[in-house]
């Protein structure tokens, strides 16, 4: 549910006659290459590839660049369209690819203008604004996500703190939120076309509300959505800060069981040192505190968390202190990354681990975070789940570990199931009637 990790290889969603969404990177991505299929299809762009891509590290971009040259050969044909942080970030690059036949900036890809322009082949073929000079996040609403158990809701975009690592704030722009009602309304009509869980995204969530009217926080948004929205069965949250809980945000935590006992930190690093040199806005400590703190109110808390490997500077010492946090807060699902230098960001310039290094601590974390899944899923042996169907045979817990079940029960729906063993990195159950 991470915001800023590397996701690897793309997601490709759609068909022969329709527009076809290649999509890198975070949910929020993920999210928006809906709201352009559909702007894409009101356009009638039927033979068209979307490329929206990440420029969270120069590894990302670079899969970006060598998926548009392949896509150009299997579609020789069709309009290649490319978006995103990347393309907001390096629009030059983009623009330079003679693959390419358009890119649009980060605002225009969620305005349907350019997309009716696209359609009748009069559009510019470079259309990439100042994203520092977007004041508004619109409430874009979609019907639901292609494909998908869940649905994601974009609640907040772009980013008022600079992390020494990261380039997104340049390709999101400035953090803004989008208004309750629309979130509500929103929400509401995903619910009432079927969906029963709602993961709220955005880059910087817990940063929420103060460019609003009234100043709401994240807790008093989510505290209002729960009451406005009473048939939604499930909502989850996703990459938190934990020094921006709000008093609202921790009394649902404790008291609605409809939010999800599973929270996703924006960890980064154990290392008080590393933390700084990232600038980012907790210490060590605030990370240990909120473990506990959720857990006692929540003692079926699950977090998951993002850890940079070899972050620059990092010695074993340090890197010691990143590992052993995983075991002190508990942390179950980590999406882990070796440090990738982006050309841009502060820390680019610091002085760099060496590459072997990186990944020799990226591995060691991951296998940290694999022993640590096991043991969470032992822990359910015996327990009772309410499941979502993800997919045929299959369905995740409260806590977000996949399940195993019977096949014939249909994706969206929630089943009721006592969880009998183990199987890898899965769950098994018996469902119950």
């Amino acid at each position: 549910m991470h915001e800023r990790g590397e996701g690897g290889p793309p997601e490709v969603t759609g068909g022969v006659g329709e527009p076809t969404l290649v999509t890198f990177g975070c949910r929020l991505n993920a999210y928006e290459s809906e709201v352009m299929r559909t702007h894409a299809r009101q356009a009638g762009l039927d033979d068209v590839v979307i490329v929206n891509t990440c420029a969270v590290t120069a590894e990302a971009e670079r899969q970006a660049r060598q998926t548009i040259r392949r896509l150009r050969r299997e579609r020789p044909g069709s309009k290649i369209i490319v978006t995103g942080c990347a393309a907001q970030v390096s629009p030059e690059k983009f623009a330079a690819m003679g693959e390419v036949d358009h890119v649009l900036g980060n605002d225009a890809k969620l305005t349907a203008a350019p997309w009716a322009e696209f359609g009748t082949g009069q559009a510019e073929r470079v259309v990439v604004n100042d994203i520092m000079s977007v004041k508004e996040t619109a409430g874009h609403l979609i019907q639901g996500m292609e494909g998908r158990a869940r649905a994601f809701v974009q609640v907040q975009n772009g980013c008022d703190h600079r992390c020494t690592f990261c380039i997104i704030p340049y390709g999101r722009g400035n953090s803004r939120s989008v208004p309750m009602g629309e979130i509500v309304a929103q929400v509401r009509a995903l619910v009432e076309s079927g969906y029963n869980e709602v993961v709220l995204t955005g880059v910087d969530v817990t940063s929420y509300g103060p460019d609003l009217p009234g100043k709401p926080s994240l807790g008093q948004m989510v505290r209002r959505l729960l009451a406005l929205v009473p048939d939604l069965a499930r909502l989850r949250l996703s990459s938190l800060d934990a020094v921006e809980m709000d008093d609202d945000l921790w009394r649902l935590v404790a008291e609605e069981p409809r939010l999800m006992p599973h929270l996703h930190l924006s960890l980064q690093a154990g290392d008080d040192m590393i933390l700084k040199r990232m600038k980012r806005r907790h210490l060590r400590g605030d990370a240990i505190a909120f473990a506990e703190k959720a857990r006692a109110l929540r003692p079926d808390m699950v977090f998951g968390a993002d850890i940079i490997a070899g972050f620059p500077t990092e010695t074993e010492a340090m890197f010691q202190n990143s590992l052993d946090i995983v075991e002190q807060c508990g942390l179950t699902w980590l999406h882990v990354f070796p440090y990738s230098p982006r050309p841009g960001t502060p820390a680019a310039k610091m002085p760099q681990v060496p590459g072997p290094i990186r990944k020799e601590r990226a591995a060691r974390l991951r296998a940290a975070g694999e022993a640590q899944v096991t043991r969470y899923l032992a822990s359910q042996v015996g327990h009772s789940a309410n499941v979502l169907i993800e997919r045929p045979g299959l369905g995740r817990n409260e806590g977000f570990a996949e399940v195993a079940v019977p096949d014939h029960y249909e994706p969206g729906t929630i089943v009721r199931c006592t969880i009998t063993g183990v199987a890898g990195t899965q769950l098994t159950a018996r469902v119950l009637d």
